[in-house]
């Protein structure tokens, strides 16, 4: 194993509990060495782990599912990164913000709704886009679902069918992603948060309180995969294994490259962008305990997929993941 040290440090995380198991894969051009470790679930009962569940991927499905998605509708010249929203979304009542903005998170929509997580599917929308827009838009990133919930609407409105279908028929079906699906079997899931009083885990049911009211709807959660498919999510972004007929070479660049307004160097589409040694590299995380990290240079990935959430939050993963990601990258450039 190469990167020892940084299996070490996933190990460590089961020991202390921070995370009940993990699957993982480090990816170094076609050479894969992946694993998994601990339980699949420690309440009621411990369980082990077992190859190839299904994770919650929370925040992955951004860029595993809705930013594919809209890259492939602005290539066909359906949607254009500096439209603005209201061309799509008339209800909105902000035309500054642009696709671009929610595409790199600097769209600065501010605001706060009351009972969010009691409210029906209309009541969420129409509370959404009745959001304010803030002072930042366009000079400074600021992580929101909001950004992927309105371009998944606005995918829908261009293409006819809800964003999680379109993800289905436009990446996961092209790709041969075979194990990611939004309506997952409970039998092959992995468990998120754990009920005390009734002794029963949350299984199949996307963790996200706005991805369960949205549904089908949602493109800033909802997607379950497995290791073996974000393996495969993953060397195809490193273009690994035949594109198919998803990204141009074009498209595949812009991944790598800095797509904000003010050019700071924090986002390229969806992706965080980052540079380790002057090597430029992209990552995203999800709430529930997931990590997908590419270097386009060394045509490498470093996956962590996890339930950090069970049986409940796990506050230290968030400064644990930041040593893992440093650990790999120090070993990926020794």
């Amino acid at each position: 194993m190469r990167f020892e040290h940084t299996q070490a440090l996933i190990n460590q995380l089961i020991t202390d509990q921070v995370v009940p198991g993990a699957s993982y894969a480090f990816i170094t051009g076609l050479n894969v060495e992946d694993g998994i470790a601990g339980y699949q679930q420690v309440a009621p009962t411990k369980v082990p782990l077992q190859p190839n569940q299904l994770y919650d991927m929370a925040s992955l499905t951004k860029v595993m599912g809705t930013v594919p998605v809209i890259m492939q509708l602005v290539a066909k010249q359906q949607i254009g990164l500096d439209d603005s929203i209201t061309t799509y979304l008339p209800e909105w009542k902000h035309p500054r913000v642009t696709v671009r903005h929610l595409l790199t998170h600097t769209a600065d929509i501010t605001g706060y709704i009351p009972n969010r997580d009691q409210l029906n599917l209309n009541q969420l929308r129409t509370a959404l886009l009745g959001l304010d827009v803030g002072p930042q838009l366009g000079k400074q990133m600021r992580y929101q679902d909001v950004n992927y919930i309105f371009l998944g609407w606005i995918a829908g409105v261009v293409a006819g069918l809800p964003i999680q279908s379109l993800i289905k028929h436009m990446v996961l079906e092209p790709l041969g992603l075979i194990d990611s699906t939004f309506h997952p079997d409970p039998r092959r899931t992995v468990p998120t948060t754990y009920d005390p009083d009734t002794k029963t885990n949350r299984r199949g049911v996307v963790h996200d309180p706005k991805a369960q009211v949205l549904g089908s709807d949602c493109g800033s959660a909802g997607l379950f995969s497995s290791l073996r498919d974000t393996e495969r999510f993953a060397q195809w972004m490193l273009q690994l294994t035949p594109p198919g007929k998803v990204y141009t070479p074009e498209l595949f660049a812009s991944m790598y490259a800095d797509q904000t307004p003010m050019q700071d160097g924090s986002r390229s589409f969806g992706w965080r962008l980052e540079t380790y040694q002057n090597h430029r590299y992209i990552w995203q995380g999800g709430y529930t305990g997931t990590l997908l990290l590419l270097v386009p240079e060394r045509r490498s990935a470093f996956i962590l997929l996890t339930n950090r959430v069970h049986p409940q939050v796990n506050e230290q993963f968030m400064d644990r993941r930041t040593h893992l990601i440093e650990s790999y990258l120090k070993e990926l450039f020794p």
